[in-house]
């Protein structure tokens, strides 16, 4: 019987090549799994005088003390974050002075302008600064900060404020510095495949000036339209190639950086090699704006490779899920660019919200999907590779069904089905969102006991980077609910920190997790962050309140 499987699918396998309309097949069943479908080939603000509340999750304004109202939101935490009274506040010589500098265009005091960049992206985190600063070079954010430091008024760092934590965003009346234009490409070296550009620039926009030179990103992710790569770097973003390419932490050969009194480090070479005392850019990557302002980059960048090939898998269980990667790990090895797992509550949502997107295995809703990219310099011992791969995977059991993209479209609708998870889940309702970093065999038991805990009152869905052990955990609901909350939170954070996860694998910790630092880090390792902000950040003016317990640099 399993010789005739392989066969079976050994014969399919040879027959892609030379059928050229599929949709004009009828889906036929296969002893191997291995059909015919789909076009693919498959295989089987208001807060200026005001009180953020924490712990009740809520934005609370308190126009007297007897009227409190609120909106039910993302996170919960044991401590009140309250306005650190040593800011000061906007007076009018403050703008006389931005203005001389910036010029009045891009002294940003107009409403609707402001009540976007004080919301984050999921509508969950809102401010109420009253002032957007929008600094065109270094030179003009070095006199921002050195005036706002000997001012202390607040600064909160924005790009393309698409953070998750609501680190991008003021929490009382911060001054937003946005660097939107700050977004030059100052050179590119095709030897060494070296770029040095701004902070400002879309990471989309990188993406499509290097694929013009050969060239790629290492760092690809679903907001790439909207992200700036220093908001990327500041986060220390993972997105969706890691596994192959590694951390920013690899790739960011060096930085220039604006600190709180306006001193410009420049740390900007564009060396693989320089042992020459400490590498402090690394300071910088990840410390969400807390540090300093990223303002010029340069970083490593792969070629683009000319074989590119994309399957997307049905898996009947978790264990599978843990076996075929241990296997694509060994049998594919180089040519390994991505390993992204989805469950059938991810695509469910996906292929109910999202009107574009086709569910390439349409027999039946499978418990696990998994999307494989192989990125490759020679196209057919690639594609021999991959179905050598595949191939065994079918008949040890551990894919039950499965496509591979036969052009850019088809893998583009692959890929869609995974980026598209966040939006879906958006227009399902309210979400709570939790980026995990966890041992791989561990990952999934924490969506199954947040299941058994919650019951019916919510849709747990669980996603994510297989291939580098990051969770994407989900709780949907038709809305913000105090009682789900409580039944999350802090379960979630005592159950990764028990299993010696991260409470933070990509998304940072913001205000949304500042408080839950202990959970991943110990209180000396703390002590230690929040002496290095005191260092390089004195009057705290730096993205207050996020990344360190208040307490510590208050």
């Amino acid at each position: 019987m399993q010789n005739r499987m392989a066969a079976a699918a050994k014969k399919l396998l040879h027959q892609r090549r030379s059928i050229l309309n599929f949709s004009q097949i009828n889906r036929s069943s296969s002893t191997s799994g291995f059909t015919h479908h789909c076009g693919h080939v498959p295989l089987k603000q208001f807060l200026a005088s005001y009180r953020w509340d924490l712990w009740r999750s809520c934005l609370i304004h308190m126009q007297n003390m007897s009227a409190v109202h609120h909106r039910k939101f993302g996170s919960v935490a044991s401590t009140i974050v309250q306005r650190n009274p040593m800011f000061s506040t906007i007076n009018d010589d403050d703008l006389i002075y931005f203005e001389k500098i910036l010029g009045m265009k891009r002294v940003i005091q107009d409403h609707e302008e402001l009540k976007t960049a004080n919301t984050d992206w999921m509508h969950k985190y809102k401010g109420s600064s009253k002032l957007m600063l929008q600094p065109e070079n270094t030179a003009e954010l070095s006199q921002i900060l050195e005036y706002c430091n000997s001012r202390r008024l607040a600064v909160v760092p924005q790009g393309g404020n698409t953070g998750l934590v609501g680190g991008s965003v003021p929490v009382y009346d911060e001054i937003i510095i946005n660097t939107r234009r700050m977004n030059s490409i100052i050179s590119f070296d095709k030897v060494s495949g070296v770029l040095v550009c701004e902070a400002g620039c879309i990471l989309e926009n990188l993406i499509s000036f290097l694929d013009k030179e050969g060239f790629i990103m290492p760092l690809d992710l679903g907001a790439k339209g909207s992200c700036q790569i220093g908001g990327n770097i500041s986060t220390n973003a993972g997105g969706l190639r890691l596994v192959r390419y590694g951390s920013l932490h690899g790739t960011v050969l060096g930085l220039e950086v604006v600190l709180a009194n306006g001193s410009v480090i420049e740390m900007l070479g564009t060396l693989r090699k320089d042992n020459t005392g400490y590498d402090l850019k690394h300071l910088f990557i990840g410390s969400e704006g807390s540090l300093g302002i990223v303002t010029k980059v340069s970083i490593l960048t792969p070629p683009k490779l000319s074989s590119v090939n994309i399957a997307f898998l049905a898996c009947q269980d978790y264990i599978s899920c843990q076996k075929l990667l241990f296997q694509a790990k060994r049998k594919l090895g180089e040519i390994l660019s991505a390993f992204e797992f989805l469950d059938a509550q991810a695509m469910n949502l996906v292929l109910h919200h999202l009107d574009s997107v086709r569910n390439p295995l349409p027999s039946s809703i499978y418990n696990f999907y998994i999307l494989i990219e192989t990125t490759g310099s020679n196209e057919s011992n690639d594609k021999e590779k991959l179905e050598a791969f595949l191939l065994h995977a079918m008949e040890s059991g551990l894919v039950s069904d499965g496509a591979l993209a036969q052009d850019f479209s088809q893998a583009s609708s692959f890929w869609h089905i995974r980026e598209g998870i966040p939006e879906a889940l958006m227009k399902a309702g309210a979400v709570y969102k939790y980026d995990l970093s966890l041992p791989v065999e561990k990952m999934y038991d924490l969506v199954e006991d947040m299941r058994i805990r919650l019951g019916g009152a919510a849709n747990v869905v669980g996603y994510g980077h297989l291939g580098d052990g990051n969770l994407h955990l989900n709780v949907s609901a038709p809305q913000y609910d105090d009682a789900i909350l409580a039944q999350i939170e802090p379960f979630v954070y005592e159950w990764t920190s028990r299993h010696r996860g991260s409470i933070s694998a990509e998304h940072g910790l913001g205000l949304m997790k500042a408080e839950k630092i202990y959970y991943s880090k110990s209180s000396e390792t703390v002590q230690l962050m929040a002496s290095i902000k005191k260092l390089l950040d004195p009057n705290g003016i730096m993205n207050p309140y996020k990344v360190i317990p208040s307490s510590l640099v208050s």
